[in-house]
């Protein structure tokens, strides 16, 4: 019996079968993927935020309300979600890594986006932050004193989305989705150009920024747009990346081992099921860093293997 089988995955049947499968595949990745699909939507469906008591002369609420976004949530979508998982399938079709590499890289990817949007939507409606232009959306009725807390009954706009999204500003969903998207394609591509190995050349560097340079464009659009302030857009970035670094160190070394291109075994390749997967890990983690040694050695072995060429 392996360190990480269960007296359950040893029994004969259909429990010690789905015991063995739960252990030796992803089964557990795509459960924990649907439950977060379920909260998502049921926070869309049934979530309402928190509604913070405001004054009507409060000047940081009081930018006006872009009817127009220079990111909308459409584009947004495309931004950072079918152009990273566009570029990821078109690797797998081109440069053909395997079914495993291909499987966990795009797993890895949808994991993080949809971890993001959970917990950045749980975040909004919990603390129920004023948005820069929310005074512009709740256009309070006359008479209303403005020296004094009010409450969202003031309000006078009948949109129930337009008025009671006013009070999701922190942190920024467009900034946390565009950090964890492109943010994890940033990873892969550092991953697979071994960014931080020695004298990596820059071209390699832009390449795995390229992605992070979008998210950011998009992130600072939603100061254009009195949307966000600094601090929401700020705390929105740090949480997408965050989740996309977690996400993708679940399926890839560290980006300074020299295997950081090669993701964990897959659990089910072995009889050993994750006992394989722990040794696999503590394998690649204990390969080290990128050396300029190595390096050196490999121009080294480089020039005594090439054959030498005489007059005759």
């Amino acid at each position: 019996m392996s360190r990480r089988d269960t007296p359950l995955s040893q029994s004969p049947g259909f429990l010690g079968a789905a015991a063995r499968f739960w252990q030796r595949s992803y089964a557990s990745d795509y459960v924990g993927l649907a439950i977060l699909i379920a909260g998502w939507i049921v926070l869309q469906l049934h979530g309402e935020p928190f509604h913070r008591m405001f004054s009507l002369d409060n000047l940081s609420i009081q930018y006006p309300h872009a009817e127009v976004e220079r990111v909308s949530v459409t584009w947004l979508f495309i931004y950072a979600g079918a152009v990273p998982l566009g570029t990821l399938v078109a690797w797998a079709f081109i440069v053909r890594p395997g079914a495993h590499k291909s499987h966990v890289t795009i797993l890895g990817w949808f994991i993080s986006l949809i971890l993001t949007l959970f917990i950045t939507d749980l975040v909004k409606n919990a603390v129920g932050r004023p948005r820069p232009d929310l005074i512009a959306r709740c256009k309070p009725e006359p008479g209303t004193p403005d020296h004094q807390l009010v409450t969202y009954e003031i309000c006078t706009e009948t949109n129930h989305h337009v008025l009671h999204d006013g009070w999701r500003s922190f942190p920024s969903g467009h900034s946390s989705f565009a950090f964890s998207g492109l943010g994890y394609l940033a990873l892969f591509l550092s991953g697979q150009c071994h960014v931080f190995r020695p004298r990596t050349d820059l071209a390699r560097v832009l390449l795995a920024l390229a992605p992070l340079l979008g998210a950011a464009l998009i992130a600072i659009s939603r100061c254009e747009d009195y949307r966000h302030d600094v601090y929401d857009v700020t705390t929105g970035s740090l949480l997408g990346l965050l989740s996309a670094y977690s996400t993708y160190r679940r399926y890839y070394p560290p980006l300074r081992s020299s295997k950081c291109a090669t993701p964990y075994t897959n659990p089910g390749d072995s009889a050993n099921g994750f006992s394989k997967l722990k040794d696999e890990e503590e394998r690649i983690s204990g390969a080290g860093e990128f050396e300029l040694d190595d390096l050196t050695a490999e121009s080294d072995e480089g020039v005594e293997s090439r054959p030498l060429h005489t007059r005759g």
